[in-house]
């Protein structure tokens, strides 16, 4: 049984087939559906959990090599949360592209995790390193 970390199975195993340069996202409560795209729905109630709390759990088992976020993030967020984005993502590079643009990559990903996250934009796109 594990005893620390990331606890729920569907999530462990969409992390253990993540390869080298695989993409891997983590979205809000609205984000549309990819019926291509396995989807973990974790959702509970509102910001329940939420993106970033989803991130900080998945992140000590996971080498991400590089992240993306729609710019509409930076523009919609006060400047406490992406602080503290940029704080949990630390040395790893994050690039920031339209979001018309960012949902383009998604169908490409191995998998989605859908929080209750409301936050506008709070989607994050992770690439294995």
């Amino acid at each position: 049984m594990i005893k620390t970390g990331v606890i729920n199975p569907a999530i462990l195993s969409l992390l253990c087939r993540v390869r080298h340069t695989n993409t891997l996202v983590i979205a809000d409560r609205g984000f549309p559906f990819w019926p291509q795209v396995e989807t973990v729905d974790i959702s509970l109630t509102d910001d329940q959990p939420t993106v970033l709390q989803v991130l900080q759990a998945i992140l000590p088992n996971f080498q991400v090599g590089g992240a993306r976020m729609a710019s509409e993030f930076n523009s919609e967020n006060p400047d406490p949360v992406k602080t503290a984005l940029l704080q949990l993502l630390g040395c790893i590079s994050l690039e920031f592209l339209p979001h018309v643009e960012f949902k383009l990559l998604v169908p490409s990903a191995i998998g989605l995790i859908r929080t209750g996250d409301v936050r506008p934009y709070a989607n994050i796109i992770l690439e294995s390193a």
